[in-house]
């Protein structure tokens, strides 16, 4: 199988702000707010270089996103900031009234998601901030898997027109992907071919999805790995193309497999071509108070836990 390499362990936080700070400087339509988060969300050299392009808003998150709102309607591309958490359910509201009901080109820019959160614990951690967007009519929700995936991303979601959902993480994580990768939006990256069973993977799992490849080429299984950063709109094409060949399917994420990926990828199994599917995600749980590495082991979100998984479902063809 192909080999990747991780150049260098980077939180994908820093990637949405080396983005944003690119954007600050080829689009002067790009304006930035934030919610009392400015340093966790990386957004500094942004302000730093566009003071006059920076709201803060404070603690008034849906404040926040009505202001986003408002900005659109004068030609402005408004970069929301804040925790996962704090930018859907605190603001599910405001979200679906002021900005998707209406088509607003609001991008929802969420740090801090899932369990590698970590010692903040189960109030922070949401598990269930993908099955809230991709509910919502109109709105694009993507999970970049690294720093240099979630920089393009961020610099592509401004020229796409319409509300974008942009979830990112805490913890620094193998940074694996080309630094000059075109982003496309909707586009899923097959990163490995395989031949016995689909590993379809998004966010920090995508790079533990690769280590599971590995370990089951030992095992004389092949695995083919497909990366999906972009939840909605889904490449159901990339997917059946894949099954078709494979004959079975696993989904890996850090979120709830209820209203996750792995939902989403069920759906398309079972419109156009069904086969079975096992998921790597939580179980209907919320999560509690530990290092990234201590949760991801306990709730079953690493490599040994797709093995396993990828192992189940080949026996299940």
């Amino acid at each position: 199988m192909k080999k990747y390499t991780d150049t260098g362990k980077k939180d994908t936080r820093s990637g949405f702000g080396a983005g944003l700070t690119e954007l600050g400087r080829t689009n002067p339509d790009v304006v930035a707010l934030c919610a009392d988060l400015v340093g966790s969300l990386k957004m500094q050299d942004f302000i730093d270089e566009n003071p006059e392009r920076f709201f803060q808003v404070g603690i008034a998150e849906a404040n926040m996103m009505g202001i986003a709102a408002g900005l659109t309607i004068g030609g402005k591309i408004p970069f929301t900031g804040t925790f996962a958490n704090f930018s859907t359910g605190r603001v599910y509201d405001q979200i679906r009234q002021s900005i998707a009901y209406s088509g607003k080109n609001v991008k929802i820019c969420a740090s801090h998601a899932g369990l590698t959160l970590g010692e903040d614990g189960a109030t922070h951690q949401i598990l269930e901030d993908i099955g809230l967007m991709k509910m919502l009519p109109g709105m694009t929700v993507i999970n970049p898997c690294d720093y240099n995936q979630t920089k393009a991303a961020t610099i592509a979601i401004a020229q796409h027109d319409g509300p974008v959902y942009l979830r990112f993480g805490r913890p620094k994580v193998a940074n694996f992907t080309p630094e000059d990768q075109k982003f496309e939006i909707g586009k899923a990256v097959l990163l490995n071919e395989g031949t016995d069973v689909t590993i379809i993977a998004t966010g920090h799992l995508v790079w533990e999805a690769l280590q599971a490849a590995e370990q089951l080429e030992e095992r004389g299984i092949s695995a083919e790995v497909i990366d999906i950063h972009t939840i909605k709109p889904l490449d159901e094409a990339a997917i059946l193309a894949s099954v078709e060949k494979t004959g079975c399917v696993v989904t890996a994420e850090e979120h709830n497999f209820l209203g996750g990926l792995g939902e989403s990828v069920a759906r398309t199994l079972t419109l156009n071509q069904p086969a079975p599917q096992e998921f790597v995600a939580t179980m209907d749980t919320f999560g509690e108070s530990g290092t990234p590495e201590q949760l991801m082991e306990k709730y079953g979100l690493n490599a040994a836990a797709i093995v396993k998984a990828s192992e189940k479902v080949i026996k299940r063809k």
